[in-house]
């Protein structure tokens, strides 16, 4: 994540040197909470001067790397940028100032900025301090994909919930023995942590936890950067997980939490000696988590981008209170049977078809003989700008 420095290779359209910016965000995809992943690039007459992306909390913006890595070169340059340039103080100082005093003729960015503190905006400022701003539109809708998590959280105060889950031609994520391993192959399990890589928690149900007794790592071999392991959520409302269970062992790369609700006292106790975090957390009406409260306490923590990969009963409640955003459905083909096999969401559910939550399909890709559907809430802003 280090500043670059290229004098080859040259670019020869707006759409290059975007892409460039475009990668350099992507490089940094879910390791800039609760900032979102921004790419720039500084170019002159087709050359690239300097490029980079948004480092961890407390490191320099985007375009400040960018224009670090150009230097004196900046001066007369232009910058490309995939989010509009901020324009105040935060943990360091306004891109629009870095900007402003490097020289740069002219800015192109893609989207704007949705925090509240960006106020009028960067292209009055930068308009009038001279520099000539152009509006550019999001190519293929990868900047929106990039930039909706952390769009999530400012507009509600909580990360973005996709949800994942593999599921049988029927529809059935496991079978009548609850035997779940495995519905979907390999290259379905590959993606499923690369976007472990991209998020930055990922939270079960104690239901998983004692019927597969997970991990929650990432799993990547060869990786092209180093791997994340994303915070550990397990719903637990009264202290069900063993204290044998695997994501509690301490050698485990990342941290653990578990929410709860009226645990016994030496268990808590038992979890904090070995540096689990423990959070007891109001119950709603039935005496579980309250999962709304919980998803509050992971936005203020700076957390823009959540995995759920529950089970049917923490996927049934997210569903009931409209808190699932995006889903990721693994389909294989293959057929279960059996009335009592589950499928992906427990709980009531809706009793007229008129009133299931829409969703929008957005991609549909295929890993070996697995069909992966992407989707999202249609009442989800978080992907427009």
């Amino acid at each position: 994540m280090s500043p670059s420095v290229y004098q080859e290779p040259l670019v020869s359209s707006t759409s290059e040197a975007l892409d460039l910016a475009i990668r350099q965000a992507q490089s940094v995809s879910g390791r800039t909470s609760p900032n979102p992943p921004v790419g720039a690039v500084v170019s002159r007459a087709g050359a690239i001067l300097g490029m980079g992306a948004t480092q961890p909390p407390g490191g320099p913006h985007a375009e400040v790397v960018a224009l670090r890595a150009a230097g004196s070169a900046s001066y007369g340059a232009e910058l490309y940028t995939t989010l509009e340039p901020c324009t105040f103080h935060g943990r360091t100082p306004p891109c629009t100032e870095a900007i402003i005093a490097a020289g740069i003729r002219r800015v192109s960015y893609v989207a704007r900025d949705s925090d509240p503190r960006i106020g009028v905006g960067a292209e009055q400022q930068l308009r009038a301090a001279g520099i000539e701003v152009v509006r550019l539109l999001d190519p293929n809708g990868s900047i929106a994909d990039l930039l909706a998590p952390f769009r999530c959280r400012v507009h509600t105060g909580r990360p973005l919930v996709t949800v994942k889950y593999a599921m049988t031609l029927d529809g059935r994520i496991a079978t009548s023995s609850g035997d779940s391993r495995w519905i979907s192959g390999p290259s379905s399990r590959h993606q499923v942590h690369l976007l472990r890589d991209r998020v930055d928690a990922i939270m079960v149900g104690v239901g998983t936890v004692l019927a597969d007794n997970p991990e929650l790592t990432t799993r990547l071999e060869g990786h092209w950067r180093p791997l994340r392991h994303p915070l550990r959520v397990v719903v637990d409302s009264y202290g069900r997980t063993p204290l044998n269970a695997r994501l509690l062992d301490p050698k485990l790369p990342g941290q653990t939490m578990i929410a709860t609700v009226a645990p016994a006292a030496a268990w808590v106790e038992e979890l904090t000696a070995r540096g689990i975090q423990v959070e007891q957390l109001p119950g709603d009406a039935a005496g579980q988590v309250d999962l709304q409260a919980l998803l509050m306490l992971l936005g203020r923590r700076g957390l823009n981008h959540l995995l759920v990969e529950g089970g049917a009963t923490l996927l049934g409640s997210l569903a009931a209170q409209a808190l699932i955003d995006e889903i990721h459905a693994f389909i294989a083909p293959k057929l279960v049977g059996g009335t009592a096999a589950p499928g992906p969401l427990g709980g009531v559910g809706v009793t007229l078809m008129a009133d299931a939550h829409p969703f929008l399909l957005r991609r549909v890709e295929r890993y070996d003989q697995d069909v992966l559907l992407i989707a999202t809430a249609a009442d989800a802003a978080w992907w427009n700008d």
